[in-house]
């Protein structure tokens, strides 16, 4: 399902990562969250492949996917 993610208790801290890179999926969906596109990512990181990104991108998606998100308010 995934051909391009990789985990490895050793790379990252175990965080979920592009294989064959050290880039994880999280800083992948960092530099989209900045404002890049993937024509930028891909300039300035050759090693990645379109599809890897997209990849990350349905990856995170599928992670969250059955995560309750809650909007909390904290007061003092």
């Amino acid at each position: 399902m995934f051909n391009h993610i990789a985990y490895n208790h050793e790379i990252l801290n175990g965080k979920p990562y592009i294989a064959g890179t050290r880039l994880s999926i999280e800083f992948i969906l960092e530099l989209f969250a900045s404002g890049g596109t993937k024509e930028e990512i891909l300039k300035t990181y050759p090693q990645l492949t379109a599809e890897a990104i997209e990849e990350a991108i349905r990856y995170a998606a599928q992670s969250v996917k059955n995560e309750i998100l809650l909007d909390v308010k904290v007061t003092a």
